[in-house]
């Protein structure tokens, strides 16, 4: 059971949470040029739509997860809460952050304003900063510093 669960955790994150982190960094640059380019609006309203489903469907994830630490009996171990903890950050900064932020860039363009380079170099840094906590994560998950487990 523990390697089906491990394997159901491990497909949810590449299936939901890469396309967030791909659709996310793709977004500043695509809103840079979105003054530009007529398409780069369409390009910004896919991206933002790919970031708000998968982030949804990415809540499976932490829940495939703990149903696999419960499976492994590592529950309490310090990776694993750093794990958790950068996941929570993470997913903090992409609802508080990266989708706000995006979703006032595509109202500025359809309000017909220009887009501040200042505002996507933010949401460029916020997108940085909840893609370095997934790829913290994914380190932690996988060498697991202290682990006495051998899965």
């Amino acid at each position: 059971m523990t390697k089906l669960l491990l394997t159901l955790h491990v497909l949810a994150a590449i299936v939901a949470v890469g396309p967030v982190t791909v659709a996310a960094s793709m977004f500043p640059a695509a809103a840079r040029r979105a003054g530009e380019e007529e398409s780069a609006v369409g390009t910004l309203r896919l991206l933002y739509r790919i970031c708000r489903l998968y982030s949804a469907v990415g809540a499976v994830v932490p829940a495939f997860g703990f149903a696999t630490a419960a499976a492994m009996g590592v529950l309490g171990s310090g990776w694993l809460i750093a794990s958790i903890t950068l996941t929570a950050v993470a997913a903090g900064l992409l609802v508080a952050f990266v989708l706000p932020r995006q979703d006032e860039i595509l109202g500025q363009l359809d309000g017909g304003q220009a887009v501040e380079r200042s505002g996507t170099v933010r949401l460029a840094m916020f997108t940085g900063l909840f893609n370095l906590l997934w790829a913290t994560v994914t380190v932690l998950m996988i060498v697991r510093p202290g682990s006495t487990t051998r899965a």
